[in-house]
C-alpha cells in the first residue's frame, strides 16, 4: 500500500474523525478510502448516465455574495426549468433546480460546480 502525506484544515480532519466514528472504522485512513470509495461511486453514476435524463440539482454554497453559481446557471439556462434559491444560515444559500436535459449536459455543469471548491453539497436525483 502506498503512503501519502496531505495537509487538512482543522474542519476536514473534524470531518474525517466523524466519518471515521460514523462508520466504526479504524483509523483516519480507513476513513480517507470509505469517503475515496463514495466519491468513485458518485463519479460512476455520473458516467453511466446516458441519453435524456431530468431530476433535481441540489447544491449547498457559501459566500452569497459570490456570483459564480449564477454565471454557471446562465450557461446551462436552457438545462433549468426551474430554481429556488434560498438564503440559509452563516451566509450559506441552498440552490435546487430542476433539470432536464442531455446527460452530457447535466455532467458538464455538475462537474463546473465541484471544481469551484465552493460548494460543501452537490447532489443529483435522477428521476
Amino acid at each position: 500500500m502506498t503512503i501519502i502525506s496531505i495537509s487538512l484544515n482543522d474542519e476536514n480532519v473534524q470531518e474525517l474523525d466523524h466519518i471515521k466514528e460514523v462508520y466504526g472504522l479504524k483509523s483516519r485512513s480507513d476513513a480517507v478510502r470509505t469517503a475515496l470509495n463514495s466519491a468513485r461511486s458518485e463519479i460512476e453514476d455520473l458516467d453511466k448516465m446516458e441519453g435524456f435524463v431530468e431530476g433535481i440539482l441540489i447544491t449547498v454554497r457559501h459566500d452569497h455574495a459570490d456570483p459564480w453559481m449564477s454565471l454557471i446557471q446562465a450557461k446551462h439556462v436552457n438545462s433549468i426549468k426551474t430554481q429556488l434559491h434560498s438564503h440559509l444560515k452563516d451566509n450559506n444559500c441552498l440552490e435546487v433546480m430542476i433539470i432536464s436535459c442531455d446527460a452530457d449536459d447535466i455532467r458538464a455543469m455538475i462537474r463546473e460546480i465541484q471544481a469551484t471548491g465552493k460548494t460543501d453539497y452537490v447532489r443529483f436525483v435522477r428521476s
